[in-house]
């Protein structure tokens, strides 16, 4: 449960689906380090639309000090706007980890808001419930913030400051 200062953002996490990740995910949760951290990316593209937390430093550069290895999806269905047939769709409600190439998840993670067009590169090791789609949808209304050389920006930090409060796993 990610608790944040919008609305609460339950999950379930997949252990059977990403068992490392989720390994990670809870070791950080319970040495607190989510919390009091920001959601510092908010994409608004038609065919990505995701919130992006996990960086203690809220710049998207941050992490835990360690890296691990990936565990890719498979069976993810291709997504239609893509022609090529690289991309699929990571659905609505995706909670999956961001990466700055294979093997380098630490502890930023996303969260879909709407179905979204990726290519099969970023672990998911869980789901949204509906509770915290509602929280989502209040952070993807508010839009990104913007900037004077941007008025209308399509990712960025997000308009509404979103918090993690309190990040918590039970037992």
């Amino acid at each position: 449960m990610l608790r944040t200062n919008l609305g609460p953002i339950p999950l379930v996490l997949e252990r059977a689906q990403a068992p490392c990740t989720v390994q990670s995910f809870v070791h950080l949760v319970r040495h607190l380090f989510y919390d009091r951290t920001i959601c510092h990316r908010l994409t608004a593209y038609p065919t990505l639309s995701v919130l992006q937390c996990g960086d203690p430093s809220g710049t998207g550069e941050g992490g835990p000090g360690y890296r691990f290895r990936d565990e890719l999806p498979t069976g993810l269905p291709p997504a239609p706007s893509d022609p090529t047939g690289e991309r699929r769709v990571y659905a609505r409600g995706v909670l999956a980890m961001a990466n700055a190439g294979p093997d380098t998840k630490g502890s930023q993670f996303f969260l879909v808001y709407a179905d979204s067009a990726l290519r099969p590169n970023y672990t998911i090791f869980g789901r949204v419930k509906p509770a915290g789609l509602r929280t989502l949808d209040t952070v993807a209304a508010g839009g990104v913030t913007p900037t004077p050389e941007d008025p209308t920006p399509v990712d960025g930090p997000p308009a509404l400051r979103t918090e993690i409060c309190v990040a918590r796993v039970r037992h």
